[in-house]
């Protein structure tokens, strides 16, 4: 998608794609969102930190760490950027991570540190989640966790956290577009709440198209 963006942007050529935000490409191209009348897309989201059910009881150190983590849509922007332009995203969340100690802080202010307990991470392989769950390793690891990440499939990340085969991911995007996926697990996973709040999806068009609505893509 993002490769026939740029290809029809450096042509100047009419495009319409499905975009969501946070992502590197409102950083890298000039776009918009084409105004959705009749709501297709729902309205702006956030994206929540889910753990498994006990493990406030098991880890709660951990727990505090991931319920103090909160972020803005420019954090996030920072590290997807460097991965785009070719970073490894463990090296590009650690750049994150070593250039805003006082954020971490924040996140881990009053939190016992533990001694190489292990705790696993479960993420979808998109570029936001893919920045998140990096960072996140980081800012369990200074506390002393021993941690592992692994990308899933959407419905294999909520299913492992529900039963029990991850410990937490901070890669729901909530009430939309894991809908699903949160009416089959609610009562099997422990909601902290939001980690970034405005996330969007709908349809992106690049600025030099005069457009506005989807429903002129219908003339």
């Amino acid at each position: 998608m993002t490769s026939a963006l740029a290809t029809a942007i450096e042509n100047e050529e009419p495009i319409v794609v499905t975009g969501w935000n946070p992502h590197w490409k409102f950083a890298e191209f000039d776009l918009k969102y084409l105004e959705d009348p009749e709501g297709v897309f729902g309205e702006a989201e956030d994206i929540h930190t889910i753990t498994r059910l006990g493990l406030e009881e098991d880890m709660p150190e951990a727990v505090e760490v991931l319920g103090n983590f909160f972020w803005t849509e420019d954090d996030m922007a920072i590290i997807m950027n460097d991965i785009n332009n070719g970073a490894d995203p463990a090296v590009a969340a650690e750049d994150w991570f070593d250039a805003n100690q006082d954020k971490v802080a924040e996140w881990t202010d009053g939190v016992a540190t533990v001694d190489g307990d292990s705790i696993s991470l479960a993420f979808v392989a998109w570029d936001s989640e893919i920045a998140s769950t990096n960072l996140m390793k980081l800012v369990l690891e200074s506390v002393g966790y021993e941690v592992d990440i692994s990308a899933l499939e959407n419905s294999f990340m909520w299913e492992a956290i529900a039963s029990n085969e991850a410990d937490a991911m901070v890669a729901a995007w909530l009430p939309v577009t894991h809908a699903t996926q949160w009416e089959q697990f609610e009562d099997r996973v422990v909601d902290l709440g939001p980690n970034l709040e405005g996330a969007a999806i709908g349809l992106v068009v690049p600025e030099y198209m005069d457009i506005t609505s989807i429903e002129d893509l219908n003339n």
